[in-house]
């Protein structure tokens, strides 16, 4: 069996995890990010940690650490939830059709994990016209190293 990590186009290694590598990654979330990301819970909106986030950085999986939005493709869509108009890697998201509460959307989830994110809509700003929304509870803030 081929053991050679699943890369994606920005080099970041995309190999789905076993069931026993999210269980051990699991068992460091606290119970609002288990319910988001384990259960496809959501959290209520302008409630998140991130939600005003402004450095400059990436916002990763709270779950495995993959790197996600990068915090250039932020903006405020007045949802209150974090918003971006594209992944910091396209390879680095799934797409699902969520017909949960009635409604038809597209639930995004994390490649690796395949831990809950949260949905993409098609009212987002240019260039992509797209809008990623986000949960906090389903990413972690990586700020960008100081400059000396």
């Amino acid at each position: 069996m081929d053991s050679t990590p699943l890369r994606s186009a920005s080099g970041h290694d995309i190999t789905p995890l076993t069931d026993a590598e999210r269980e051990a990654l699991a068992a460091r979330l606290n119970a609002e990010e288990r319910q988001v990301l384990l259960h496809q819970g959501t959290e209520r909106p302008f409630c998140g940690g991130l939600l005003h986030e402004r450095r400059p950085g990436h916002f990763a999986c709270r779950l495995c650490g993959l790197p996600l939005f990068k915090s250039g493709a932020k903006f405020d869509s007045g949802s209150g939830w974090p918003s971006f108009y594209e992944p910091y890697d396209p390879e680095h998201i799934q797409t699902l059709r969520d017909t949960s509460h009635g409604m038809i959307r597209t639930e995004i989830r994390c490649q690796r994990c395949n831990g809950h994110l949260g949905h993409v809509f098609d009212d987002g700003p240019a260039p992509t016209g797209l809008r990623y929304c986000l949960n906090s509870a389903s990413l972690a803030f990586v700020p960008d190293a100081a400059e000396d």
